[in-house]
């Protein structure tokens, strides 16, 4: 496929995994009626574990069974620290939406864009130009309007800091996952739901924090299923291309769909900051969309699994039949030297 195209299909994964994660913080605040904020973390993502196994199962009966690459022993350090991280952000989450509001607690996740670019590139030395930082600044003034719009309901209580280290733990989170999408983006969300989930539930279990109230249990689950499960699905699908900074750049749009859904669900009125916000996030989007990242660039020889085809110039071996469709094997990438337009995919993760 075209590296064109395969960066514009990743951008609208990466958008439709905002749009279905920001369906979380209103309607997460609505359960919290009935359930404890551990329950509630541990359920989301025991939902997401749970029915993306379902949707694997129905995968596994197609003709895309085996194209993707499996989770190795090599990786287990970064799953353990998903799933260390994916307890402790939700649970923060989860805490600081039942003292402050479904809107505040909507936008205070844009932090986690700050958070996943800055570790990004201070810690995995991912490269982002001066559009992407851009894009970034004017994603995050666009959430400072919204939440300075009245400022008597905004303030940096309790509730509002534990939002934000749920965003400082997804953005470690985030690159933690980078480090693993190149490998089945179903199995990957399988282990974190399962994994995560499991163990925030032990922790409410220790904590006495569980009830049994079968209707919103399974409220909870589906609202995990979609706003966590084919959230983070589509999420790792769109960081194989973009990467970890511009991917949570794409992401910025779920706290706006929080906000929306909470004037609805909560009967609060549309302003004037959300509007004029609205636009300065549209301008953002479109600097990170327009980055163009071209220059000389060496690929070293080294041998790696995932899924692809033969269609681009990274993928140069022969195979004895001349398959030439969509399959996973391992490969040894020889050197190579050339100029093209990329982001830090998972062929161009070199260092600037």
């Amino acid at each position: 496929m075209d590296i064109k195209v395969t960066k514009y299909f990743s951008i609208s994964y990466a958008i439709l995994a905002a749009a279905l994660f920001g369906l979380s913080a209103p309607i997460s605040k609505l359960l919290l009626s009935e359930i404890p904020p551990l329950m509630m973390s541990a359920l989301v993502y025991l939902g997401a574990g749970l029915g993306m196994i379902i949707v694997n199962s129905v995968k596994n009966m197609t003709k895309y069974k085996g194209m993707e690459a499996k989770l190795e022993k090599k990786e287990l350090p970064f799953i353990l620290a998903m799933i260390a991280l994916d307890i402790a952000a939700p649970i923060s989450l989860m805490i600081g939406l039942t003292m402050t509001t479904a809107a505040n607690a909507a936008l205070l996740n844009n932090f986690e864009i700050v958070a996943t670019s800055l570790i990004a590139l201070i810690v995995f030395k991912e490269a982002i130009g001066k559009r992407l930082w851009f894009a970034i600044t004017l994603i995050t003034i666009a959430s400072i309007i919204l939440t300075t719009d009245d400022l008597r309901s905004f303030s940096f209580s309790l509730g509002s800091v534990l939002v934000i280290l749920s965003g400082v733990f997804w953005g470690l989170e985030n690159n933690c996952t980078r480090k693993l999408s190149i490998k089945d983006p179903l199995q990957v969300v399988i282990i974190k739901g399962l994994g995560s989930g499991v163990g925030a539930l032990l922790i409410a279990l220790f904590a006495d924090d569980l009830v049994w109230n079968p209707t919103f249990i399974l409220l909870a689950l589906l609202l995990g299923f979609f706003a966590y499960g084919l959230s983070i699905f589509f999420y790792v699908t769109a960081q194989r291309s973009l990467g970890a900074a511009r991917t949570s750049a794409y992401y910025a749009v779920a706290p706006f769909i929080g906000v929306l859904l909470s004037f609805f669900l909560f009967d609060e009125p549309i302003t004037a900051g959300f509007i004029i916000a609205s636009l300065i996030m549209v301008a953002g989007t479109y600097f990170a969309i327009a980055e163009m990242h071209q220059h000389h660039h060496v690929h070293h020889d080294y041998e790696h699994e995932h899924r692809r085809n033969h269609s681009d110039d990274h993928h140069n071996h022969t195979h004895e039949d001349a398959f030439n469709k969509e399959h996973s094997h391992i490969h040894v990438h020889t050197e190579l030297t050339h100029t093209h337009v990329h982001t830090p995919d998972i062929h161009h993760r070199h260092r600037h």
